[in-house]
């Protein structure tokens, strides 16, 4: 009992001060709206931003590439030979894969067993 009565009064003491901390920690870590989480939504934030500008700049790549296709009917015909491998009518078309890049990456993943 009388612990619970030195407990007592060192709080009745020092009430002020507890009245405190327990303010300090409800705003800081207990609430919805406490420091604690919005110190974390304010780096989702950050990231998300990021994100943002890193679509802005590919849309404005991707615009100008679209825009240059467009105007330019040589730049639509090398993108056709290049990546969809068109061809005219009276053309032969031969397709050469460099696989030197991939002998490395083989011959690593076989020395790894």
């Amino acid at each position: 009992m009388s612990k619970i009565f030195s407990l007592w009064s060192a709080i009745c003491r020092f009430k002020y001060g507890v009245v405190l901390a327990i303010i300090v920690l409800i705003v800081g870590f207990a609430d919805d709206n406490s420091y604690w989480n919005r110190h974390k939504r304010q780096l989702v934030l950050s990231q998300l931003s990021e994100e943002i500008a890193n679509y802005k700049a590919q849309y404005e790549d991707d615009d100008k590439r679209l825009k240059e296709l467009d105007e330019n009917p040589i730049a639509l015909e090398k993108l056709a030979r290049e990546k969809y491998h068109m061809k005219r009518d009276n053309e032969d078309l031969f397709i050469v894969f460099d696989n030197s890049e991939s002998k490395p990456a083989e011959a690593d993943s076989l020395s790894a067993l």
